[in-house]
């Protein structure tokens, strides 16, 4: 009677071969669980696992435990800024005990304990399943070498084949060694056993109708939405498929290659997925590093208004808000990048709450200052000695000028204070002094023909340039006029801009010719050397935004709505301060013109 058909070497046959074919080339991570919301859905969660044994996947764990300790260091940050905003050392901050902790690490500690207990008792299991295939192979070598007739222990045999599948797993590093020795001693058995033809075909047809099955279940998991579940559903198959005696010889190779060809497939669209899966979490990476940069590369040392600082909150909170809309960066650099950020943001808020800290004391000092003009305008306010008192009251006002600002809830109050005791001794001193009166009284006939004719021109409805013209020309006029009585002022400044700004809405004309008039205006008062030199520090502050702005737009990438917007908001941003600078250079240009008309 003809022997088995396996023959051929060991290292030929497709059955040893599918070892190598059921191990991906990918290496595999753990699924990504949704992670939990609040502490509490996470110790939960934790105190499931734990009653059912600690039985859960590991990444699970890891991500409950890694989401934990990210709401907890989130509320301990939260109560740091709060610290901080309210006057507060960000050195002195000690944060407050968290009760959930205490329990988090108690239920973790049960859960560690029990998978050791498990992990102890699986390997355990897997040694002694180890030594029962090691005795089966003894059994099986005893059998090849055995004179007895095989047609005997033809029953004995397939007893121990039935016997090797029903036992579990073993060490993983003698699945090929044990495998090998199990497919020789039975090849070696199958060459000595001598049955009828009848009964051979019997057991290679039914084997050819258990891979042919194998092999349709390997090929409809192409279709499986699940990549993860298909790889793990085929790696079965090919266990089922390893435990299954062979076939007819002239089969073997077709049955083979159709398995094969069917976990190629699965293969390749496991090891794509988790290739695009990478390359997903390094685009996020570049994206998230990008943000890191800007953030850390803020230029602090030029922010020195409320606004400045306003301003750049702003933009941090929008990068943060860009930043949630990002997925994960690879596992090993997702929670550096984010203590990177975080650093970075934290750096920035410490220096605006040191900022805000430095800022009220000095508007306090600022305060105390202004209080000690208040006292001495009050102490002259009576005086009759116009001349002197006028000196040293136009002095104490050029000195509040040079004192920062006070707090706004005591801006308004002390500045009527101080201007009312001066206003109070001028008024006393215009009505002694009835020539500068005349003066005032010819200004305001002056400024009040120029209303009258800035009245005319808006009531004409005229939209040349003619009408253009001549609006700047009384604009010119207005601002060359002197003072006019005080309590006269308030009225002809407003009926003067009221028309001017009716006017500019109806010619189009730009706002920044108004601001400018405006400011031409009151050339006449203050420093003119130190407001120029105010002017060129701004217009430098300006242009270093405009170039940390265009820097910027370098970095960020518009490939979501979120970012358009970011980008579109820099871009207005930008062609503000372009506008500013401009008025700015104008201002410097009116100031030395006017320097150049003093000397």
């Amino acid at each position: 009677m003809e022997v088995n058909e396996t023959n051929r070497p060991l290292t030929e046959a497709p059955e040893n071969n599918m070892q190598e074919a059921s191990v991906s080339t990918v290496e595999e991570p753990q699924a990504v669980y949704e992670p939990k919301q609040t502490k509490t859905e996470v110790i939960q969660r934790l105190k499931e696992i734990n009653e059912n044994n600690g039985n859960a996947d590991k990444q699970e764990i890891d991500q409950l435990k890694q989401t934990f300790y990210k709401l907890h260091k989130s509320e301990q940050e939260a109560a740091r800024k709060a610290f901080i905003e309210g006057g507060g050392n960000a050195d002195d901050f000690v944060p407050v005990p968290d009760s959930d902790e205490k329990e988090f690490k108690e239920v973790m500690k049960a859960i560690k304990e029990k998978r050791n207990v498990i992990t102890a008792a699986q390997e355990q299991e897997k040694e002694n399943n180890l030594q029962k295939k090691l005795d089966i192979l003894e059994k099986m070598k005893a059998m090849t070498e055995s004179s007895e007739d095989t047609s005997k222990i033809y029953n004995d045999f397939k007893q121990l084949q039935q016997e090797w599948n029903e036992i579990g797993q073993v060490p993983p590093s003698k699945v090929n060694e044990l495998w090998k020795s199990y497919q020789l001693y039975t090849e070696k058995f199958y060459d000595m056993v001598k049955l009828n033809n009848e009964f051979r075909e019997y057991d290679f047809k039914k084997n050819l109708e258990q891979k042919t099955h194998l092999c349709e279940a390997a090929e409809k998991l192409a279709d499986e939405p699940d990549i993860i579940s298909a790889f793990h559903q085929l790696q079965k198959l090919h266990q089922e498929f390893r435990a299954i005696g062979p076939v007819a010889k002239d089969l073997r190779e077709s049955v083979w290659a159709r398995f094969k060809a069917a976990s190629t497939v699965i293969n390749r669209r496991h090891q794509q997925h988790f290739e695009e899966l990478k390359e997903k979490e390094q685009n996020n990476l570049d994206q998230k590093t990008v943000i890191c940069e800007i953030v850390e590369g803020m230029e602090y040392d030029t922010f020195t208004t409320f606004a400045d600082w306003e301003e750049k909150t702003q933009e941090i909170l929008a990068l943060q808000a860009k930043w949630k809309t990002i997925g994960y960066a690879p596992q090993k650099m997702n929670v550096k990048i984010f203590e990177r950020f975080r650093a970075a943001c934290d750096e920035f808020f410490r220096r605006k709450g040191a900022f805000f800290k430095t800022v009220k004391e000095n508007m306090a000092s600022n305060l105390e200052k202004k209080k000690a003009l208040c006292e001495k305008a009050e102490a002259l306010k009576d005086s009759t000695d116009w001349k002197a008192t006028s000196e040293i009251l136009t002095q104490l006002q050029k000195e509040w000028k040079t004192i920062g600002p006070v707090a706004k809830k005591h801006s308004d109050s002390i500045w009527k204070r101080f201007i009312g005791a001066c206003d109070y001794f001028f008024e006393q001193k215009n009505k002694a002094t009835s020539s500068q009166r005349t003066a005032e009284i010819e200004n305001q006939a002056k400024k009040e023909e120029i209303i009258k004719q800035l009245a005319a021109l808006e009531e004409s409805g005229n939209t040349d340039e003619a009408t253009a013209n001549q609006t700047r020309e009384l604009m010119r006029k207005w601002n060359a006029v002197g003072f006019v009585p005080f309590k006269e002022k308030d009225r002809l400044y407003k009926e003067y801009h009221s028309l001017v700004d009716k006017l500019f809405d109806r010619l189009h004309l730009s706002a920044t010719e108004k601001k400018l008039s405006n400011f031409r205006a009151n050339l006449k008062e203050g420093n003119l050397y130190r407001d120029r030199e105010r002017l060129v520090r701004t217009y430098e502050g300006l242009r270093n935004d405009i170039q940390t702005y265009e820097n910027n737009l370098g970095f960020l990438t518009t490939s979501s709505q979120k970012g358009n917007s970011l980008v579109a908001d820099i871009n207005r941003k930008v062609e503000r301060l372009k506008a500013d600078m401009e008025l700015v250079l104008k201002k410097i240009s009116a100031i030395d013109e006017a320097l150049k008309n003093q000397q």
